[in-house]
């Protein structure tokens, strides 16, 4: 096992495994995890061209959303102690994170905590850590959200630590697919919310839409989601790859996003519906999040 910096085609991180499969990671731009190799294939998608342009958000990889999933109403979260702005998706996914290799050899360890900018949208001492896994055709990552107590260095706001902390948590990962028109969901409940119309709406109508794009979320089920990505294993045959998403309380609603034309399709879980938060911790409160993504046969 080794964590390795590389500079090309851009400067990352590259974790090897015992059995091959690979992590990539940027930690300055958001902790992204912007590769992981599995069964000798490349399973996600990634906008090298894109992401060299910082002023651009990034599409691809597997970004972080905290501590919002989406947007609030108005981009403002109500606090006790006022009203803060808070864009889109929050700002774990541009902001520096600090990286580490596990001590168990298995993965990489990625951390962000409160400074003066964060605090600036978000009024709390927090520390999320990922524990980002690689095991046999699968990935797993979790997820420790930490209210920090108020003799925290540097993070003393005034009545914020002492106040429940309001948050919720997601994962963006962008899956490659051979086109949008081959790839397909299954193991999603019948009816599903449609972000793009606001409304509630049939999963399948929905899904035979990907190719035209889609923004939609359902409620977690009993079944695992599986993405029928339509990439043949490295030796030709004809089986294609199918991810499953398995995700525990409270990462209890999952979310289909695609772009088009990007080979790509978006399996989120996330912890709350968009605009709304969900959870909270008092200070010294911790919460341990965690999800797998299986590669099984087709």
């Amino acid at each position: 096992m080794t964590l390795i910096q590389r500079d090309a085609p851009f400067p990352h991180w590259e974790f090897t495994a015992s059995g091959g499969d690979q992590l990539r990671v940027v930690p300055e731009r958001g902790g992204l995890v912007c590769g992981w190799r599995c069964g000798g294939s490349e399973r996600l998608y990634f906008d090298a061209e894109r992401f060299a342009d910082p002023a651009k958000s990034v599409r691809g990889g597997i970004p972080v959303l905290f501590p919002v999933c989406g947007n609030l109403p108005d981009n403002r979260l109500e606090l006790p102690q006022g009203t803060v702005e808070l864009a889109q998706h929050g700002f774990a996914r541009d902001r520096p994170w600090q990286l580490q290799a596990l001590a168990d050899g298995r993965g990489i360890r990625l951390e962000l905590s409160d400074d003066a900018i964060t605090r600036a949208s978000y009024p709390f001492a927090f520390r999320l850590v990922l524990e980002v896994r690689l095991e046999p055709a699968a990935l797993t990552i979790r997820a420790l959200v930490r209210h920090e107590a108020e003799d925290a260095p540097g993070s003393a706001v005034a009545g914020a630590v002492s106040a429940a902390m309001p948050f919720a948590l997601g994962l963006h990962p962008y899956f490659a697919v051979a086109d949008l028109g081959g790839a397909a969901l299954e193991g999603l409940p019948a009816r599903c919310f449609d972000h793009l119309m606001a409304g509630p709406a049939d999963t399948a109508a929905q899904l035979v839409r990907l190719p035209q794009g889609v923004d939609l979320r359902v409620e977690r089920s009993g079944t695992a989601p599986r993405l029928l990505t339509g990439l043949s294993s490295p030796d030709g045959s004809p089986a294609a790859a199918v991810i499953e998403l398995q995700a525990d309380s409270p990462l209890d609603h999952t979310v289909v996003w695609t772009d088009p034309p990007r080979p790509m399709v978006c399996l989120e879980p996330w912890t709350a519906r968009r605009g709304e938060l969900g959870l909270a911790l008092a200070a010294g409160e911790q919460l341990e999040l965690n999800c797998r993504y299986t590669l099984v046969p087709g």
